[in-house]
């Protein structure tokens, strides 16, 4: 048997043979706590009971578990020998009969990479928290299962836990006799049960319905986090926003939430953003706020609580069939996250954020050497974890906005309410889905899905004016490029927005036309003889997806006007389109500094403005010329401290410009007045250096050698917690110390050590742009490590060290020729560590080709 890493193929025969009835899963959590003694990791024991059926008698399977070792097995009351049937991974099933029950008694271990049952003691008061993260195939590491989502079935789970704790499950849970018991699941995929314990803190709502009929439908509602963060936690906030997704999605699916309870748990040292499992729902525990944040991060945080709520339909009521249709609950839990966002909340502006920040994940994802189509060809488990990316998330839910407006709004839900009724608690492929949207919309589907689902590669459409001689418009047509690579044009429903200034001076909107693209080249009629415009926006309003492209009136009116567009989607359109200009080498990087110095300022939606910093700062380190480097570096951390000091007094661009203003400090005036906002002897008014921001002051002190490691220590002294000591590690691993580095190296590459979240946080301060002579040694010792690092340890882990160490400071030909070395060597290397390499080389060879566009404008 091939280990660890299910196949596609695999899994179909295992589905085609069994269907599973049941699952009674007894796990014993009390070692959690107290001393741990032996040389092993801490285990816990789990008793699982599989009741299930065989097609045909006799035959041959297995079932799935990742465990130190196994007690018992017993299959229809057969002892098998565990040493046997059991090789790690797979348990050996033989000589089915038509209905089985297999006992399986184990031993697993607890996790500190987040993948299966995560341990965490937090520092502060030395509490223990558990909770289980499986996608996409780790339940295995809890109890022996069926691991593929396709076999489907209801669970009953027990849980034995030190005294004093609660227990929460996917069902309603109730101790009795010192066992919590829950209820019967309804039939859910194992990737998504879930089982959360330890000391929490748990607060309580509950949200009421009454439908047309007058059916009541009552929902416990919970909210959970760790003792320490317990001040901090806005759970009236949290509430109010599932209550206001509750109603949006009841009022358009027309399907009645059907797992129960509603929890929430936030939690330590969490890989992902959140995790739909029904009925209790994960999050990573930085979505509680320790320090003042901007309005970004609140819209950030609820845009995840109602994408995770949009897939109690998309994903598990209704699940796909195997991992290449994971867009069919990952596409549409983005696009719903946006729509219910802004038709259910205070932020009505979340396209704005869609368009800016998660089309820039799908923009950088689609070009990249590894893009695929939005329903990928995923062989194994291996592709699946690395396909939980920009294409299947932000790309697929651009699609669908788009797919919106090419069959209309209400044959778009209407087709999702028959889906649902349809396919409830079973599993699907894409065919199901298109179905039943050519019924309601009366559209060929497949002809969309072609052009849309089943080919990669992004399209750049370009504006091309001619006018008259009396300077109104004779022609405008739009022009579809596509990449060599991936040659796919394909039909875009598209507002192309025409713009000129007024007498007032801003920039404004005076003619549009909605049009449908195809081909090459498209003629928009409907815009001849309109004055001719200062600005043409071919995707105005944002409804297809594509790479805008300016002509040179346009381009010359933003390189002087962009400030004085009033329109904030427009405004953020431009932006998002100038910045794929500068990836793309056609805008040289000190332009595009140039245009956030000047214009960032005045930008109203605070979304933007963090966007436009992440991507200031990118364009100064990897984008600008060698020889321009430290000038640009100087007069984006000048301009940076001048807005610091221009922002209103206690305003949100306040904080964001502090912010930005730590992360390009390079000078020795830059220094000071970090130190001196921490030591308080300068203050600006309105700005409150809370604790965390003042970890975010102290990182670049300490990768610059002005803040030693007793600083450090003695902030941690005034942080000692879960969050402090995780800005403590990365604040030390910053430090421009070759012993520094030395030590980060071997504690994350050649030491298992550390936990998840401290291996991210040293890596992270272990990879300073400022430290390229430094960090030079590593480029060839990455490269030696990679392999052995990705065989050895978790894919989690593998994936964290394999992208944070890649040598991307050392951005020249040699690390890129070192890297093609590296690639031509491994070619029987495993499919998804090659992936992840050739992204990094992607991303090392896009800069040089930035740098040097940045070094020909002279």
């Amino acid at each position: 048997m091939p280990g660890e890493n299910l196949t596609r193929d695999e899994a179909r025969e295992r589905a085609a043979l069994l269907s599973v009835d049941g699952y009674e899963v007894s796990l014993d959590l009390r070692s959690a706590v107290g001393g741990h003694e032996g040389e092993g990791p801490r285990t816990f024991r789990s008793v699982t009971t599989v009741r299930f059926r065989c097609a045909e008698p006799g035959a041959s399977s297995f079932a799935d578990l990742i465990a130190p070792s196994v007690t018992a097995v017993s299959l229809n009351g057969r002892d098998l020998d565990p040493g046997q049937v059991f090789d790690g991974s797979r348990i050996l099933l033989e000589d089915l009969a038509a209905e089985n029950e297999l006992v399986v008694d184990a031993q697993c271990a607890y996790s500190r990479t987040g993948e299966g049952m995560h341990r965490f003691v937090d520092p502060e008061d030395g509490e223990v928290y558990l909770y289980t993260q499986y996608e996409p195939a780790d339940a295995r590491r809890v109890y022996a299962n069926f691991e593929q989502p396709d076999l489907k079935a209801p669970y009953r789970f027990e849980v034995r836990a030190p005294e004093g704790w609660t227990v929460w499950s996917n069902g309603a849970g109730e101790l009795t006799d010192v066992v919590w018991r829950f209820a019967e699941t309804k039939p859910i995929s194992t990737y998504i049960t879930c089982v959360v314990a330890g000391p929490y803190h748990y607060v309580t709502d509950r949200y009421e319905r009454v439908f047309e009929d007058g059916t009541r439908l009552e929902i416990p509602l919970g909210a959970m986090c760790r003792k320490g963060l317990a001040p901090h936690f806005d759970a009236d906030d949290v509430f109010l926003v599932t209550k206001q997704g509750l109603d949006f999605f009841h009022d358009h699916f027309d399907y009645p939430y059907p797992f129960g309870k509603y929890d929430q748990a936030f939690v330590p040292e969490y890989n992902l953003g959140a995790m739909e499992n029904p009925g209790m729902v994960t999050f990573r525990e930085e979505f509680i706020f320790r320090g003042k944040v901007t309005r970004a991060s609140y819209e950030g945080r609820a845009n995840v609580i109602l994408h995770e709520m949009a897939h109690m339909w998309f994903g598990d009521l209704v699940t796909m069939e195997w991992w290449d249709d994971l867009w069919l609950k990952e596409s549409f839990a983005d696009f719903m996250g946006a729509f219910s966002l802004v038709g259910a909340t205070r932020f009505t502006d979340g396209w704005i954020t869609f368009a800016n920040r998660r089309k820039a994940w799908a923009y950088r994802a689609d070009q990249l050497p590894s893009t695929h189509p939005i329903t990928a060809d995923i062989r194994d488990l291996q592709d699946a974890k690395l396909n939980f990316d920009g294409i299947t998330y932000a790309k697929g839910a651009s699609v669908l906005k788009q797919l919106v407006a090419y069959v209309g709004q209400d044959a778009f839900l209407e087709g999702a309410r028959r889906y649902f009724k349809r396919h409830a608690y079973g599993n699907t492929r894409l065919g199901d889905l298109l179905s039943v949207l050519e019924e309601t919309s009366g559209r060929d589907m497949a002809a969309w899905s072609r052009a849309w689902l089943e080919t990669a590669g992004v399209n750049s459409l370009t504006p091309q004016v001619l006018l008259r001689e009396d300077g109104t418009v004779d022609e405008l047509a739009v022009v579809q490029e596509a990449a060599e690579s991936h040659p796919e044009l394909r039909p875009h429903r598209v507002a192309v927005g025409l713009y000129r200034r007024t007498d007032s001076g801003t920039l404004e909107r005076y003619a549009q036309a909605e049009t449908d693209v195809e081909g090459p080249r498209t003629v928009v009629a409907e815009l001849a003889g309109a004055d001719a415009p200062e600005l043409v926006l071919v995707n105005d309003e944002d409804l297809t997806y594509c790479k805008t492209r300016f002509d040179d009136t346009s381009l010359a009116t933003l390189r002087e006007a962009l400030g004085d567009l009033t329109d904030p989607l427009a405004r953020a359109l431009c932006w998002s389109a100038l910045w794929n200009m500068t990836r793309d080498a056609l805008l040289p990087a000190r332009d595009f500094i140039a245009l956030v110095l000047r214009f960032a300022g005045r930008e109203t939606d605070i979304g933007v403005l963090q966007m436009l910093h992440a991507w200031a700062e990118s364009a100064a380190v990897h984008y600008t010329a060698l020889e321009r480097r430290e000038e640009t570096g100087r007069r984006l951390a000048e301009g940076a401290a001048e807005q610091l000091r221009a922002a209103g007094e206690g305003s949100e661009q306040q904080l964001a410009w502090a912010r930005f203003t730590a992360r390009v400090a390079c000078t020795e005036a830059d220094f000071e007045l970090l130190a001196s906002l921490l030591d308080g002897t300068v203050t600006l008014p309105g700005l409150e250096v809370d604790q965390e921001l003042r970890w975010a002051f102290l990182e670049p002190l300490a990768a610059h050698g002005a803040a030693d490691e007793k600083l450090l220590d003695e902030e941690l002294a005034r942080d000692d917690t879960a969050s402090g000591r995780r800005h403590h590690v990365r604040c030390l691993a910053a430090r421009p110390s070759e012993a520094v580095k030395a030590q980060c190296w071997a504690q994350v590459v050649e030491s298992d050590a550390l936990s998840n979240a401290l291996v991210e946080a040293t890596i992270a301060g272990f990879a300073q742009p400022s430290q390229r002579e430094l960090l030079a040694p590593y480029a060839e010792k990455y490269f030696a490590v990679i392999e052995r690092v990705w065989t050895e340890r978790s894919i989690q882990i593998g994936m964290d060290v394999v992208r944070g160490l890649f040598p991307s400071y050392e951005d020249s030909r040699g690390t890129l020729d070192a890297t093609d070395a590296w690639l031509a060597s491994h070619e029987d290397a495993a499919p998804a560590l090659r992936r992840l390499v050739l992204e990094a080389r992607d991303d090392l060879a896009r800069a040089l080709r930035g740098q040097a566009c940045d070094a020909a404008a002279g």
